[in-house]
């Protein structure tokens, strides 16, 4: 308690230093290279849309967005070095769902998201889908709950680790639709994946751009998405609310840039309307589109409301539920 105190009464402090240590120099920003942190390893989708948008700033910004893959910890590492990176707008964050959103909830984090970390924008949400073997006996929503509620305990689910975003995303349709199922955590979406292929689980939920190809070669069948609009890219599946499913169920991945808190306000402006130009433009739009992502960019504001109103919603379900980070 005493060490809390401490660190409450010296935050506004440290805060202060660092605006001060970010005032715009005699040199206009961006006068040097800038670099991008994906916390990631390369080829997941963070990494693609990081990459994307480090490459968008080269090309507008006048100097060259280097990215940089800092894996580990489930994101954690790479998020904590920009979170304690000096506010000057040359350091970036490739953000996304789980460090940002769901760490903080599930386990202690070596960085505090509101107090060190300032939201630029996100690039849109990417739907989960609802996926099983083409041999489940249920062909919809409806049929598919019937048949897990009559059969308590029967069925399991994968996730890519307890905690994640798959883990967490099942959790809550469980939840809000009185599911009783065995969770089968993996170490990664790929392992989870081959587990529902290979007929070791019963049910998973996956995105778009993981299992589309696996329902379209007929391996897979998707019931439903999890957000509650249609998504455009798969306007076949319908949303699970809309079909049976738990009517307040909505809820999907993000993706988008953070900067170090403290970083001046006209640099997160000028970033933010840059990536927005940029998703106007159908060739970056529809590059971001074949990652799964529906885009509708939110600027500052939005994005740190879309967070709050997450962490309200899952908060309480990891606390019910007592789920903690292994």
């Amino acid at each position: 308690m005493t060490q809390r105190r401490h660190l409450l009464f010296a935050a506004p402090a440290i805060l202060a230093a660092r605006r001060a240590a970010a005032q715009p120099q005699d040199a206009p920003w961006p006068s040097r290279q800038l670099r991008m942190i994906i916390p990631w390893p390369p080829g997941q989708s963070t990494d693609f849309q990081g990459r994307l948008i480090a490459q968008l700033f080269s090309e507008r910004l006048g100097q060259f967005v280097v990215p940089e893959n800092r894996p580990g910890a489930g994101g954690q590492i790479g998020t904590n070095m920009v979170a304690k990176a000096p506010p000057d707008g040359y350091t970036l964050l490739a953000a996304s769902v789980g460090p940002i959103t769901f760490s903080p909830l599930v386990q202690r984090t070596p960085y505090d998201v509101e107090r060190e970390l300032a939201p630029v924008a996100s690039y849109g949400l990417a739907c989960f889908i609802l996926l099983v073997r083409p041999d489940f006996p249920a062909t919809d929503v409806r049929s598919f709950l019937k048949e897990v509620k009559a059969h308590p305990g029967k069925y399991t689910f994968s996730s890519s680790g307890v905690g994640g975003a798959q883990h967490l995303v099942t959790a809550m349709f469980n939840a809000k639709a009185g599911v009783d199922a065995l969770h089968v955590p993996f170490a990664g979406s790929a392992p989870s994946m081959n587990a529902l292929l290979g007929g070791n689980v019963s049910f998973s939920f996956d995105t778009v751009a993981a299992s589309m190809r696996l329902v379209r070669e007929g391996k897979l069948r998707a019931l439903g998405i999890t957000t509650a609009q249609p998504s455009r890219l798969i306007p076949d599946i319908p949303p699970i609310a809309s079909v049976g499913g738990p009517p307040d169920y909505d809820v999907g991945g993000w993706n988008g840039l953070m900067v170090p808190a403290g970083t001046p306000q006209p640099i997160i402006d000028r970033l933010w309307t840059e990536i927005r130009t940029g998703l106007a433009t159908p060739a970056l739009r529809e590059k971001f589109e074949t990652l799964g992502t529906d885009v509708g960019p939110r600027g500052p504001a939005e994005f740190m409301q879309q967070l709050r109103t997450l962490w309200a919603q899952f908060g309480p379900l990891i606390q019910q539920l007592g789920i903690k980070a292994e």
